[in-house]
């Protein structure tokens, strides 16, 4: 009886011992089940991370790459060469050259004004031609020197001796094409300063005029095909338009604007 008796205290002490074995050993397997699955979810974590900071890492350097502006690359590079592109002498805009500068630009030739006869048409004497220069070229946005200039080439000074007429008040040439045309004339001195800066205009941009056109010879040029002076000359002008097929004729304009007293 009474190893039967310490039979069932053992059999008891062990089932006791493995029980407490797998309770144990289940809490420490659940701790590690755990542990595992935190670790798990510390690196999924820290993926999204890494993830989210190479996603915005392409987005900065996708903005640095983007011109602020919104332009593409070509945009700005075009943009870029046409700014370095040298421009010319326009001939539109406003001018800070007076009627008395331009009356003083005439007197350095040391030639006679023609007042007889320009004065039968409204300008007696050099300051009213100069004058009415700068308020018809102020009336279409032309810059009076380059008129005026012009003019002074054209007409050698106002002595003529081409095939136009001081009689016509063609102070350009209008409508002359050699071989003893005499061209275009006007019924007095400003509606043929008027007509020579209506066809500047015409050369100098695509905006209709703001006076009545006396123009007769407006409808053929093409418009805005010379906006600088330099490209009045058929041969400098890129579109091989023009107001004359002399060679530097613009440039030489330029070149005698440049020689205008200064105040």
């Amino acid at each position: 009886m009474k190893k039967e008796k310490k039979k069932v205290i053992l059999e008891a002490g062990m089932a006791v011992m493995l029980f407490l074995l797998v309770v144990i050993g289940g809490r420490v397997c659940l701790k590690a089940a755990d542990g595992s699955r935190l670790a798990t979810g510390s690196q999924a974590e820290q993926s999204t991370k890494e993830t989210k900071a190479q996603k915005q890492s392409e987005q900065d350097g996708n903005a640095a790459i983007q011109p602020k502006d919104g332009k593409s690359k070509k945009d700005s590079e075009e943009a870029e060469t046409a700014a370095n592109v040298q421009e010319g002498y326009p001939i539109l805009g406003t001018s800070a050259v007076t009627a008395k500068e331009l009356a003083n630009y005439f007197k350095t030739a040391n030639l006679p004004y023609p007042s007889e006869v320009l004065g039968k048409g409204g300008a007696e004497d050099i300051e009213t031609f100069a004058q009415i220069y700068c308020e018809e070229a102020k009336a279409e946005g032309v810059r009076p020197e380059v008129a005026f200039v012009q003019t002074m080439k054209e007409t050698a000074w106002l002595q003529y001796g081409g095939d136009a007429k001081i009689e016509q008040y063609n102070f350009a040439g209008i409508g002359t094409t050699g071989n003893g045309v005499q061209g275009d004339s006007f019924p007095d001195v400003r509606t043929g300063i008027r007509a020579q800066i209506q066809h500047l205009k015409a050369y100098a941009t695509e905006e209709p005029l703001n006076q009545d056109c006396v123009d007769t010879r407006y409808q053929y040029v093409i418009k805005g095909s010379a906006p600088y002076v330099e490209w009045l000359g058929k041969q400098e002008n890129p579109q091989g338009q023009g107001w004359a097929t002399a060679e530097k004729y613009g440039d030489s304009i330029v070149e005698m604007i440049q020689n205008l007293p200064k105040p």
